[in-house]
């Protein structure tokens, strides 16, 4: 089973970073920013994929390369996010993947900007649990 796990984080902090590369840790592969991958270029059986509201919308970088995800290359996307109090980029995201046809997760790992020390770990158990999910057997559209 091949399992990536994808990002976008803006800031010098880099808290998403940090919570994706305890999902990464948590399922023994690397979290690769989208800066530095700009298109999927492996088929992902499980996809995890965040990141975190800007001025309260999705960052432009991540809403196109939800864009250009080809459905052919995902079998299961789990969503992450951190931030302050929206949970917005989830829901975009989850939006723009469902109406490509692609099957995402319900459950996703939201994790708060000023709480991010105390949710490393449990990011790394969140990536654990998602990985020894059962793949969907269908696609459900919003």
């Amino acid at each position: 089973m091949n399992i990536v796990v994808r990002y976008c984080s803006k800031t010098p902090f880099g808290n998403t970073r940090r919570i994706a590369e305890a999902i990464a840790e948590g399922v023994g592969v690397q979290a690769v920013s989208i800066a530095d991958e700009p298109k999927l270029n492996e088929k992902a059986d499980i996809f995890f994929l965040g990141g975190a509201p800007y001025a309260n919308i999705m960052a432009p970088e991540l809403r196109e390369y939800a864009n250009n995800i080809d459905p052919s290359m995902v079998s299961k996307v789990v969503l992450f996010t951190t931030s302050n109090w929206s949970r917005r980029t989830v829901l975009a995201l989850k939006k723009t993947l469902k109406s490509k046809g692609i099957s995402v997760c319900e459950e996703y790992f939201f994790a708060h900007m000023l709480k991010i020390d105390e949710k490393i770990e449990e990011a790394r158990a969140f990536g654990q649990r998602m990985a020894k999910r059962k793949l969907p057997t269908r696609s459900y559209f919003i």
